[in-house]
């Protein structure tokens, strides 16, 4: 078995059809970005252990954690077992961690909840999320962004599978569409999702390959590539990665930009609402399905754009023209729905652009050698900014209420911060220059 998983074992021959690569890899990334919809069992699981939104909403938290912590401790080893293992050790934990929060919900038990899903299943989810990326760069040495914007709006779209169709598996096995219905249907609903992502991540590890050695795509010669000055041919290490102010720029970019979609995400169908109070519920909640299309579009046509115009350039649009919508919003965002709806579209767009098009970005700072590595210790600002984020809107929210303030003004000062945050960000942007020789090392990047 071990053999089977090990690199060696996945070279693919030199005819091999690289675009069943973004396949594998959506395999994994449809299938975690389940995350994304763990909203849907929010009222049904304080329904089942009679527990407020607090205690319930730390479910996701951890796993988010974990993902970032997992990503970044289990980058250097995923970058030296191969994309098949990585996979298939995530698949483990995800399903697992599945199983585990069925039998905490079975047995009354909410901290398996959290050690479940939260815990082992967030270390699923950041295994899993790097897990293909830089096979796939390695794929795609002439459109590393396409590659990656495939992968990754696969995590966008996930939540847009498993939404619909964990509400559907619910109220199926509870018999109704009601809350206690939905509670009844919980485990199994988490039991039969464990079994379809297993499956699902098998098949995605049983395709995934490294590229031949010898093997390059059809027409591509790497001596005739245009590249930008911001791209490198030489190498870094996930250490030394740590010792330049690129890897901080970037992670301070990530930082900000993530930090400033969730401002939106975190409360979009609230937010709606109390800036145009004639918007319904049921439209509200559309608002947020067209959030959720605007996440996943950005991932891949963001991300494949930069192939095209660089990625310093694509991260000038993400943060400054982000930083420009959000101060419309913050001053006249109530004046027009259209507006509020067209700017808040483009937002969630560069905050999903933001996510697929680093690992390129990385890549070009650091090139190929444990580029997944490096990947996994940047997304901590993942991580962060999953705290953060809703932490700056609540915690503003929360206050202008109490000071007696409604609508609009709930939101004005959170959406100043952004601004101040995606400037920040922006600053690090321009700060960007290619990584000094001295950090590199020597490397065949064809293996």
């Amino acid at each position: 078995m071990a053999s089977v998983l090990d690199k060696s074992a996945i070279i693919a021959p030199k005819q091999f059809n690289r675009w069943f690569i973004p396949a594998a890899a959506l395999a994994i990334h449809l299938s975690i970005g389940q995350v994304y919809a763990f909203s849907v069992f929010k009222i049904p699981l304080m329904a089942h252990f009679d527990v407020g939104e607090v205690s319930v909403g730390w479910i996701f938290s951890v796993a988010i954690g974990m993902l970032g912590l997992s990503a970044a401790f289990g980058g250097t080893w995923v970058e030296r077992a191969g994309p098949r293992k990585s996979m298939i050790l995530a698949g483990i934990a995800w399903v697992l961690g599945f199983f585990v929060a069925a039998f905490g919900i079975s047995t009354g038990q909410l901290w398996l909840v959290y050690f479940g899903y939260g815990f082992i299943g967030g270390i699923g989810l950041g295994i899993g999320y790097i897990a293909p990326v830089s096979t796939l760069m390695k794929w795609f040495p002439d459109r590393p962004g396409l590659a990656t914007g495939l992968a990754i709006m696969g995590f966008g779209g996930g939540a847009l599978i498993a939404s619909p169709l964990s509400n559907s598996l619910m109220a199926l096995f509870g018999g109704g569409t009601e809350t206690e219905n939905l509670a009844a249907g919980l485990v199994p609903t988490f039991i039969t999702l464990a079994l379809s992502y297993a499956v699902i991540i098998a098949a995605g590890a049983y395709v995934i390959r490294l590229p031949h050695p010898d093997w390059k795509p059809e027409g591509w010669d790497p001596s005739e590539a245009k590249g930008t000055a911001m791209q490198t041919d030489l190498n870094v290490s996930a250490n030394q990665a740590l010792k330049t102010p690129q890897f901080w720029f970037l992670w301070i970019i990530l930082f900000t930009n993530v930090t400033a979609g969730i401002g939106i995400l975190e409360n979009a169908a609230p937010m709606i609402q109390d800036y145009f109070p004639a918007v319904t519920a049921a439209a509200a909640a559309g608002f947020v399905g067209i959030l959720s299309l605007a996440n996943m579009a950005g991932r891949f046509v963001w991300s494949a754009t930069s192939d095209h115009i660089g990625r310093k350039p694509i991260y000038l649009l993400y943060l400054g023209v982000g930083l420009v919508l959000y101060l419309l919003l913050a001053l006249i965002g109530n004046s027009s729905l259209i507006l509020f709806i067209l700017a808040a579209v483009f937002i969630l767009s560069f905050y999903g652009g933001g996510f697929s098009t680093m690992p390129a970005y990385l890549r070009d700072m650091f090139g190929y050698y444990q580029v997944g590595a490096i990947h996994g210790r940047i997304l901590t600002a993942w991580a962060a900014a999953g705290v953060a984020g809703p932490l700056i809107v609540n915690t503003v929210v929360e206050a202008q209420a109490a000071a007696g303030k409604e609508g609009p003004e709930l939101y004005s000062l959170s959406m100043f911060i952004m601004v101040g945050l995606l400037a920040i960000g922006l600053i690090a942007n321009l700060l960007m220059r290619p990584v000094a020789e001295k950090h590199t090392i020597e490397h065949d990047n064809k293996h």
